[in-house]
């Protein structure tokens, strides 16, 4: 795991909102039981949308297939339909890829409710809380950084 602290969290829009959500989540949800819940209901949500748009642009695609052989008089339209058609197969692949990934997640995500923890055990997940929320030089916090920045998680690691 990495754990060199002394750098600085990262002061970016996009680090600033996980920093905000990431706190948020932790004061909201500070049990072991809302956490499970609450990743669960965020991957089913991702899941979901993630199919939808799948779906559509599966059918879109199949509609514009069929309008592409019935109206094969227009050379110029076809072209540009042809580029569109490669954009569109390129990214549903990326959404089949990226459902299947969430499928596994899923799979393994299952076991996370296998484990249960008694009160005196909740109390202490409440206590830390308190100390995570506010800690701008949290490791989950700068190794986020790094992948939202496309960085490796290692320092000196080129």
């Amino acid at each position: 795991m990495w754990t060199d602290l002394s750098e600085e969290p990262c002061q970016c829009p996009d680090c600033q909102r996980f920093y905000r959500e990431h706190d948020r989540l932790i004061r909201e949800c500070p049990t072991l039981r809302q956490q499970q819940e609450l990743n669960w209901a965020a991957l089913q949500s991702f899941r979901t949308l993630a199919s939808r748009v799948l779906e559509d642009l599966q059918k879109q695609q199949l509609n514009s297939n069929k309008n592409a052989v019935e109206d094969d008089s227009q050379s110029t339209l076809q072209n540009v339909d042809r580029n569109i058609e490669a954009v569109t197969d390129h990214v549903i692949s990326d959404l089949e890829n990226l459902n299947a990934h969430l499928f596994s997640i899923e799979a393994l995500m299952e076991r996370i409710f296998d484990v249960k923890v008694p009160d005196i055990v909740e109390k202490k997940f409440i206590e830390l809380a308190g100390e995570l929320a506010p800690d701008p030089l949290n490791p989950d916090r700068l190794r986020l950084n790094r992948l939202l920045h496309q960085t490796p998680d290692l320092p000196d690691k080129n």
